[in-house]
């Protein structure tokens, strides 16, 4: 009798468990697919990105275009995955090319919001995004750029 009871109370929690389950496989399916690869994207909204980007003067120097040509700093279109100092056409500071940083998610992140600190004697004037919050949504309107 006292195994049936484990049984049925082990049978229980099993069921419990399978909507948590089944959203675990899903995770794991998209990140081994690339899906999940950069969840810290997913944290921010890529629309609110888009107008912070506007309204922050990062436009006054970048542009986002594919093929654009930027005013003062390099063009963004594309900046997820490539490596800091590569793009064609633009003069980068000796630091940036030097810094090995390929922008993902934190390094985007941390580079948003403090320029001079993650990559001291780089060009851009500045002074970074204050708020996580606007910095998740800024680099996730970037990763839209491809």
């Amino acid at each position: 009798m006292k195994q049936m009871i484990k049984m049925e109370n082990i049978a229980m929690s099993i069921r419990h468990m399978i909507p948590t389950l089944k959203n675990f496989a899903v995770i794991v399916i998209a990140s081994s697919a690339g899906f999940g690869a950069s969840t810290a994207f997913a944290a921010g909204d890529a629309a609110n990105g888009a107008n912070l980007f506007k309204s922050n003067i990062c436009s006054a120097c970048h542009a986002v275009a594919k093929g654009g040509v930027s005013p003062v700093g390099p063009n963004l279109f594309g900046v997820v995955g490539r490596k800091a100092g590569s793009l064609a056409g633009y003069s980068y500071s000796p630091a940036m090319k030097a810094s090995g940083i390929t922008w993902g998610a934190d390094s985007l992140e941390k580079y948003v919001m403090t320029p001079s600190t993650v990559v001291p004697g780089n060009k851009m004037i500045s002074a970074g995004i204050k708020k996580d919050s606007d910095a998740d949504d800024v680099v996730a309107y970037l990763a839209t750029l491809k």
